[in-house]
């Protein structure tokens, strides 16, 4: 499987993303994304609402990798929705993390009525070359579909909870999204998962010589979304994105997929 996925503008996603999210103070943040870049990630997700842009920024300007090696993600928050808070909003996160771009900015949610206007201003940062790509997140079909009855740019991603658990729920929007060649990343891949490992999966597991964590990993892989699994310990940062060199069969996939049914 390849390493990263296009998206619609040409711009390459590494595929394995790293998350963020409730890593705070920005201390923790560099530390633990040092980690993480020096396991091998080069996708990191980070938005305003996580409070910890600085320090994510900090770890990447302290890596010593190549800034356009590590493909960067941050997000606009709800109260920022108008178009001048929007661009506002956007230039503050860029000296948070001490950036001269981000490579995908996000709406973090549809929440507010003013969210056409949002778009709008991330269309506008777009085509000044501040971010190399935008997209949306927690978006339905229907907040899509308001978008393209606008006529504006189509989201280059939609990043969205999804694992097994909620896999019957998520399942038409997945196809819409490919349909509309919208790039599908997947935050808390493992969030019930690791509460309480379902048999079925620690079953593969053991076939394949894996943890549980990496063969649901593998599953989203192969359902063509971007994973972002989150870890603060060393051991599952690095386990988490060994998981490009091996395969799950079509009665593997079909087995997770009925997990929540």
């Amino acid at each position: 499987m390849a390493d990263s996925f296009a998206l619609s503008n040409g711009v390459n996603m590494p595929a394995i993303g790293f998350g963020t999210w409730k890593i705070s103070p920005d201390s923790a943040a560099e530390e633990t994304v040092l980690e993480a870049l020096k396991a091998g990630y080069r996708h990191i997700d980070t938005a305003k609402l996580y409070s910890n842009e600085r320090g994510v920024g900090a770890a990447v300007r302290a890596s010593n990798i190549p800034r356009e090696d590590i493909f960067v993600t941050t997000k606009l928050w709800n109260s920022d929705h108008a178009y001048d808070d929007a661009l506002h909003a956007f230039d503050e996160s860029l000296e948070r993390l001490g950036l001269d771009y981000v490579d995908l900015y996000l709406i973090h949610w549809p929440g507010t009525s003013r969210r056409g206007e949002a778009w709008r201003a991330l269309q506008h940062i777009y085509k000044a070359g501040k971010a190399k790509s935008i997209g949306v997140s927690n978006y339905s079909i229907e907040n899509i579909e308001e978008i393209v009855q606008s006529g504006g740019m189509l989201p280059m991603a939609n990043q969205i909870e999804f694992h097994p658990f909620i896999y019957a729920e998520q399942k038409e929007l997945l196809e819409y999204c490919k349909q509309q060649g919208i790039q599908v990343e997947a935050y808390s891949p493992l969030a019930q998962h690791s509460q309480h490992a379902h048999p079925v999966v620690i079953e593969i597991a053991k076939r394949h010589g894996r943890s549980p964590s990496q063969v649901i990993l593998r599953w989203c892989l192969q359902h063509g979304t971007a994973p972002l699994p989150r870890s603060t310990n060393p051991d599952h940062i690095r386990e988490n994105i060994e998981v490009l060199d091996f395969e799950l069969s079509a009665e593997d996939m079909e087995r997770i997929d009925h997990i929540s049914v």
